[in-house]
């Protein structure tokens, strides 16, 4: 196997490696989530197929703030990051896995009383949508890496 070496007689510099690349990609993802989160839960909440009991600042915001700005942000870098290091059929599975988990951790956040759903509403939608979200980000997430310089 030949590998290329730098040779010590040319007057340019190696490449540096950018550390910030995963940065620099991911901001444009995550708030892509965090708004597509934010309008989803305007939309559902606007329709009547949930509610949000218990958010900051009720008399301003219908949708909890909280989830969308900071949690649904945060839950993506964490997604994307784990993705990341996966292969692409790994990924696929992480994503229904994902959408398993978001389905079941909805349920518990419905018995706590973080949200109040319709009685029209089956948890195998949340189990839809959330993979359905994931794969989207996920491949937004590629397009922007494909993308970048």
């Amino acid at each position: 196997m030949n590998t290329v070496k730098h040779s010590k007689n040319l007057n340019s510099l190696p490449l540096q490696k950018r550390p910030y690349r995963f940065w620099i990609n991911i901001l444009p993802v995550v708030l892509l989530a965090s708004l597509i989160g934010t309008y989803l839960d305007l939309y559902f909440v606007g329709k009547g197929v949930y509610a949000f009991p218990y958010r900051p600042y009720p008399s301003i915001f219908s949708v909890n703030i909280v989830f969308t700005l900071i949690i649904l942000p945060l839950v993506v870098l964490l997604f994307l990051y784990i993705s990341d290091k996966l292969t692409e059929r790994n990924t696929f599975l992480f994503i229904f896995l994902s959408g398993l988990l978001a389905s079941i951790l909805e349920r518990v956040a419905e018995d706590i009383g973080f949200f109040i759903h319709s009685s029209a509403w089956k948890h195998s939608y949340s189990f839809f949508g959330y993979s359905v979200f994931m794969y989207f980000i996920y491949s937004f997430y590629q397009w922007v890496k494909k993308k970048s310089p």
